[in-house]
């Protein structure tokens, strides 16, 4: 392998987990101090905690997430990007997935050849996983219950009652599982009055909603909680820490913090009715402080402001327009 000694020289190995003794080679071309070194595998093999102990103090890692509702739309180029927002929706941000022209295909490729090759294949491996028809069933139960707080306790209720056995313990080493391989995020609650992180009950949210289209169609969908997976995403992007908001019983969809920035947000589908819009409105008007509050949701209008409450169309929030 040569390099150039007047360049910087950059070095892309992708699989990485294929060759024996990987670390090794890595180790030793590292200390040549030559090259810039990229890796990129399964998240099977290669997962960040894996990378730590190898590779401690030596590495950096670079998260990728699918596509943002901005990088869709700077792919297709439509002409009105906010109405390219429904497309988006469902076809959401998996790149390979541009290439397919019917929703068929799509789907097809989300879900097969991604999540259940990749994704779901990669798990059962790593973790020899031999009840692989359950690891599926709690992936469903996830995907239909995004934005709703749970606890493994409950989780393990509402499986054992369709007719399989298990327990909180196996559904929390599954779901940690599904976390470690980025399939799903871990949201947790914060106690905002208080200013401490609750240790039972949390969110989940998928990496990109598309899984969710393409493995249980739009069967009871709740389209305000695939905004609020939406909007996480979008966060994480963004760099934010996001925690799940509780003041007075009440709860706030996202605490988003970054170095001394904290946003209050609440997302809804549809605000046009005066009860909704009193209840997304009325926790954040509890928060005594003077951080950010935003209300995102499908108003397709310009943003306006609610005794201090931000309220944004989503399409254009995404699209980094508010």
């Amino acid at each position: 392998m040569k390099n150039n000694t007047r360049k910087n020289n950059y070095l892309f190995i992708d699989e990485v987990q294929l060759c024996n003794s990987f670390e090794k080679a890595l180790n030793s071309l590292h200390a040549t101090e030559k090259y810039d070194i990229y890796v990129t595998g399964s998240n099977a093999f290669l997962l960040s905690s894996d990378l730590a102990t190898l590779f401690t103090g030596r590495t950096f890692e670079i998260q990728v997430f699918p596509f943002s509702f901005a990088e869709y739309v700077k792919y297709y180029k439509p002409k009105n990007p906010e109405a390219s927002f429904d497309a988006y929706l469902k076809e959401g941000g998996m790149a390979g997935a541009f290439l397919y022209k019917t929703e068929n295909e799509k789907f097809r490729y989300v879900n097969e050849d991604v999540f259940s090759t990749l994704v779901i294949r990669d798990i059962v491996k790593k973790y020899k996983i031999r009840n692989k028809v359950f690891l599926e069933k709690l992936i469903d139960f996830l995907m239909n219950n995004v934005g709703n707080i749970t606890s493994t306790r409950n989780i393990a209720k509402a499986i054992t009652a369709t007719g399989d056995t298990t327990n909180h313990k196996t559904i929390g080493s599954y779901i940690d599982y599904l976390c470690k391989a980025f399939a799903f995020y871990k949201i947790r609650r914060y106690d905002i009055r208080g200013k401490k992180y609750l240790a039972t009950e949390d969110k989940f949210y998928l990496c990109d909603h598309s899984f969710r289209y393409a493995r249980l169609g739009t069967r009871n969908m709740d389209y305000g909680h695939m905004y609020e997976n939406m909007v996480a995403m979008e966060l994480l992007r963004r760099g934010y820490q996001l925690y799940v908001g509780v003041l007075f019983k009440k709860e706030i969809d996202f605490v988003a913090m970054k170095h001394d920035e904290k946003l209050y947000i609440q997302v809804s589908d549809d605000i046009s009715g005066d009860s909704t819009f009193r209840r997304e409105t009325d926790p954040l008007l509890r928060i005594n402080d003077a951080y950010p509050k935003m209300l995102l949701a499908r108003t397709n209008h310009e943003a306006y402001q609610y005794e201090g409450i931000k309220v944004l169309d989503i399409s254009r929030w995404l699209l980094g327009k508010e």
